[in-house]
């Protein structure tokens, strides 16, 4: 089957078109810090009102825990949402409820409402069938066409997700088309060299993807904490940097069948190690091989790949026609610990080909340190759900749209 997009709703004119979007941003003192999300999020919306839809939006934001949170409410949201439409936007605090239908039935053509975050309600996210079901099921109610184009959440099986689905007809959005298409690239039709960045804390975390991209790129780059258990398996000492003991096996395992297969692997040659993991820590550059030889000794802990590795995982990007990265490779919150993570985003912005940065933290880090997201090919809104779609696990969200 073939994913079913916009087209196969036909005229929805005057329809009540549900549309599932992943407004899932950061917010401090009730303040969005990276409204990436939201913007993403915009065409889709911009096509239903055009064709005169009543547009009824869903979606969560953090993890309120199955019940009404203030701190997790989307009313910022929704007003962020009407300054980038250009347009009023209504918001009301409820979900199914009576508010929330007498608000469905007063929306008027060509006009936009957000319901309140769906997790809200503990049935959102339930792993019983029947719970999830009567929540999509008061949720279809309100709605002729179903739109999904929250990528973020496509490998959950939640009642917003994947039950509402199948109760009216469905169809993905555009930002959804936009993914798959860059997923696409990456996995069946990549130019190139061919290059993986990998990242971030836990070398669990990328096991799946490490394993399903192995025959498919030319060369993998690894940083972040979970370059640590890299560095152990070749038998360094990495001080009280982060380490997966329990994975030390299957990264030489790994290692091994990059050789054998022919792909670079490529670890850092030397770390900014530091005194504590605090952003004013002592810290100093020393080779990858001897951490423990520091002032700080074993009590040391990598916060960053160094200067040098810095510079080699740059010129290899930009040598690059194909380049995926997902994960930091340091704590790029702290300016001291930031270099590296801002020399493989600067890198990335040069490269000729397809760059792409792969959601969460790393979609996180390039706004925070003040790139642009056209400055990248493509900035994934769904870093677990790439992931799973790299690691080639089916995603619920998806299936249901036929894919």
């Amino acid at each position: 089957m073939a994913l079913r997009t916009l087209t196969s709703l036909g005229d929805l004119d005057g329809a009540r078109v549900i549309v599932r979007c992943d407004l899932n941003v950061p917010l401090k003192d009730g303040v969005i810090t990276d409204d990436g999300r939201i913007r993403a999020s915009i065409p889709t919306l911009r096509h239903l009102l055009a064709a005169n839809a009543r547009v009824i939006v869903l979606s969560h934001l953090g993890r309120p825990d199955g019940a009404p949170d203030p701190a997790y409410s989307l009313a910022p949201v929704a007003h962020r949402l009407g300054e980038l439409l250009e347009s009023d936007v209504s918001f009301v605090a409820d979900t199914v409820g009576n508010d929330a239908r007498s608000a469905v039935e007063a929306l008027g053509k060509g006009s936009l409402l957000v319901l309140e975050n769906v997790r809200f309600s503990a049935a959102e996210t339930s792993k019983d069938d029947a719970i999830r079901g009567e929540f999509a099921a008061a949720l279809a109610e309100f709605g002729d066409a179903f739109v999904s184009d929250g990528f973020g959440v496509v490998h959950r099986k939640q009642a917003s997700v994947y039950d509402l689905a199948k109760l009216v007809p469905s169809a993905a959005g555009l930002l959804i088309e936009t993914e798959l298409d860059v997923l696409y690239k990456l996995t069946e039709a990549p130019q190139r060299p061919y290059t993986v960045v990998l990242g971030g804390s836990k070398v669990s975390d990328k096991l799946g993807v490490i394993d399903h991209l192995l025959p498919r790129v030319d060369r993998i780059l690894v940083g972040g904490g979970m370059v640590f258990t890299f560095l152990a398996a070749l038998g360094n000492k990495v001080g009280s940097s982060l380490l997966e003991p329990d994975q030390i096996e299957t990264v030489r395992r790994y290692m091994a069948e990059a050789a054998e297969r022919g792909v670079e692997l490529v670890l850092p040659t030397d770390v900014v190690v530091a005194a504590s993991f605090a952003a004013d820590a002592d810290h100093t550059v020393t080779a990858a091989t001897e951490m423990e030889s520091t002032p700080f000794g074993s009590q040391g802990l990598g916060l960053d790949i160094g200067p040098e590795s810095a510079a080699r995982f740059a010129h290899i990007i930009e040598s690059s026609s194909t380049v995926f990265w997902n994960g930091p490779a340091g704590v790029f919150e702290f300016p001291a610990f930031s270099h590296g993570t801002r020399a493989i985003a600067e890198a990335l912005t040069k490269v000729s080909g397809l760059s792409v940065v792969g959601g969460g933290d790393s979609a996180a880090a390039v706004r925070a340190l003040g790139f642009r997201d056209d400055q990248f090919g493509h900035i994934s809104t769904g870093g677990g759900a790439s992931l799973e779609f790299l690691e080639g696990k089916s995603l619920p969200g998806l299936e249901v749209l036929g894919w």
